[in-house]
């Protein structure tokens, strides 16, 4: 296999809205997602969005010349660490490139830039039935909060 890069995502460059976008749909596509492409005007708002986000990370991998992964992250900040930390909110890797440590490959990335920064932690959400990715989260030494936490919503 081609060598992997971990690059940070840059919003003012036209190639990484576009990969964004092309990841992002894979994603949607997965049953993991919503099983279905994305709606043709989203991925205008999704870039717009994003770069008015003042909070907004994103990686990529790439292998070769192809963009294989992405993480959209979310910095925030731990009142009881008095540190910044990285919320994953998307975690994405190209079906074809599945299997093959690309997803090891982003989350060490990030990992690493978090220590670079001297953040606190890493955390991200998982549906229940994504065994798939929990089991790579928990090989990544992920695990549940302690004290465990759930993870609500309320729809506006």
């Amino acid at each position: 296999m081609t060598q992997k890069q971990f690059i940070k995502v840059n919003l003012n460059n036209p190639i990484h809205c576009m990969q964004v976008l092309k990841l992002l749909n894979d994603y949607m596509e997965d049953e993991m997602g919503i099983s279905k492409s994305m709606p043709e005007q989203l991925g205008q708002k999704i870039i717009a969005g994003l770069k008015q986000h003042p909070a907004y990370l994103g990686f990529f991998v790439c292998v070769g010349d192809e963009f294989t992964a992405l993480a959209n992250c979310n910095l925030n900040y731990s009142t009881w660490t008095a540190k910044f930390l990285i919320n994953i909110h998307d975690f994405i890797v190209s079906p074809k490139f599945r299997k093959q440590g690309i997803g090891e490959f982003l989350l060490t990335g990030i990992e690493k830039y978090a220590k670079e920064k001297g953040y606190c932690k890493l955390n991200l959400e998982v549906r229940n039935d994504n065994l798939k990715a929990q089991n790579l989260y928990k090989k990544m030494r992920f695990d549940d909060c302690e004290p465990p936490m759930l993870f609500w919503q309320k729809v506006l």
